[in-house]
């Protein structure tokens, strides 16, 4: 523990801490912007806004979240600052708003169905297009007011930004809560999957995360999805939720984690960055995951020697619209990654 008693602070002290003060400040250069929603959506559809990979959290905002979120932009309540930071390659990186972006990209394309308002329960089953044109207009013309840090703010700083905006008052995760909510063999199978070496030699993820159990995510994930991604609806946390409910007191055990660790062994031979997007990526994106593990374990299943013929689809287009695309929680999408990557592996046509 850090100590808290007063030391004695002479004129040196106080000179090379002004120094160090001034030196930093001069790091963070910024200019503040309005973006009109629509204009903001567009951007992050060409990918001139973007989100970073290095340390952004996925899109986790479950529901309720999105649905407050664009509920408060219909009421016209003051919506907080945004953090972007212009690149070396004149695009835009969003540091702080990642999960607000992509809940009004939803939105805007007709992925996210309103449900759950409070204030303005006669929405409730609206999808963007049935709000009536006045208020459409005056949702797309909202102004979002972004700080933007200059171009020449160093990656660390950036980082620091968002780690000092997303770790104040931090709510237990999905994952932290079913640890504690769902104990019993079944867990603990799960757990004992997370620390398989191979899972997690493919499977990179940040100490941060990985503080925040976001192995055991994906492996629930993984059971989840294989076994009934068919019955996924739009609630992913549940549907996980749902799915230990039902297993936990008669799950094969033994045959699972073959299953497990076969996919694990196709991965690792077959996928050259495993689940990560990169060599170097220090996150595995969910989207992704889903969709080659799912994928890979129901091919595996059709064909238990499975030897693909070609893994060039892995960039292509089609692939990269499947794992990067906002709609987690839109079961066409789910089914559609999934059963993309199973075809893939089996026929190795587009």
């Amino acid at each position: 523990m850090m100590s808290t008693h007063k030391q004695a602070i002479d004129d040196e002290k106080k000179v090379a801490a002004e120094e160090q003060i001034r030196s930093l400040r001069k790091e963070i250069d910024y200019n503040t912007r309005d973006y009109t929603i629509d204009f903001l959506i567009q951007q992050f559809r060409n990918d001139e806004f973007y989100i970073p990979d290095e340390y952004q959290r996925q899109y986790i905002w479950n529901e309720e979240d999105k649905n407050r979120f664009i509920e408060s932009i219909l009421l016209g309540l003051p919506i907080p600052l945004m953090f972007f930071s212009d690149t070396e390659d004149g695009r835009c990186e969003i540091i702080d708003g990642a999960q607000r972006t992509q809940a009004m990209e939803e939105f805007m394309s007709g992925d996210l169905v309103l449900g759950g308002l409070k204030k303005l329960t006669s929405l409730n089953g609206f999808s963007y297009e049935d709000v009536p044109a006045y208020f459409r207009k005056k949702y797309d013309k909202t102004n979002m007011r972004i700080i933007v840090l200059s171009d020449d703010t160093t990656l660390e700083i950036r980082q620091e930004i968002f780690n000092r905006i997303n770790t104040t008052g931090r709510e237990a995760n999905p994952s932290e809560i079913r640890r504690g909510s769902f104990r019993g063999p079944f867990m603990d199978f799960l757990m004992e999957c997370t620390k398989d070496p191979v899972f997690k030699e493919v499977c990179p993820i940040s100490e941060t995360m990985s503080k925040r159990y976001e192995q055991l995510e994906l492996v629930i994930r993984f059971f989840a999805f294989l076994n009934r991604y068919e019955q996924f609806t739009h609630r992913v946390d549940t549907f996980l939720d749902k799915y230990i409910e039902d297993v936990k007191d008669s799950f094969e055990k033994d045959k699972m984690k073959e299953e497990f660790d076969r996919t694990m062994k196709f991965v690792k031979k077959y996928f050259p960055y495993g689940f990560a997007k990169s060599a170097n990526a220090k996150s595995t994106p969910r989207v992704r995951f889903e969709a080659i593990a799912v994928g890979v374990a129901l091919a595996l299943r059709e064909n238990p020697e499975l030897q693909p013929a070609s893994m060039k689809w892995l960039d292509s287009k089609e692939f990269k619209i499947h794992t990067t695309t906002h709609a987690s929680n839109s079961p066409a999408r789910v089914s559609g990654r999934i059963l993309y990557v199973k075809k893939m592996l089996l026929t190795g046509m587009e």
